[in-house]
């Protein structure tokens, strides 16, 4: 199986303000493997994007099984860094459609 990305994110914690999330629920992705849960907080995921590393999200099917979502990305908005499940979004929030909160 292929790797999907360096970080899957499986669900959210709203932030403090409707504009940004607070952190993520994140699972390292090793092909044929998801495992090591690990909570990240918005300024983590914003610098590990920064360095180069890949985030898509993911989701269990009804087997439980893992399915692969959405490429994540960093965009700016107004001067301001967004995290987003859609480049094309250019909304000034952060947007995790159909990502469940933790």
């Amino acid at each position: 199986m292929q790797k999907w990305a360096d970080y899957l994110i499986s669900a959210v914690k709203s932030g403090p303000t409707v504009t940004h999330i607070h952190s993520v629920e994140v699972h390292s992705d090793f092909g044929c493997v998801v495992c090591e849960t690990l909570i990240l907080s918005r300024a983590e995921v914003i610098a590990n994007l920064k360095k180069g590393c890949t985030y898509t999200t993911i989701q269990r099917t009804a087997m439980g099984k893992w399915r692969k979502g959405e490429d994540v990305h960093l965009v700016i908005v107004n001067g301001e860094e967004y995290i987003k499940v859609g480049e094309n979004d250019s909304k000034p929030s952060d947007n995790f459609e159909n990502v469940p909160e933790f």
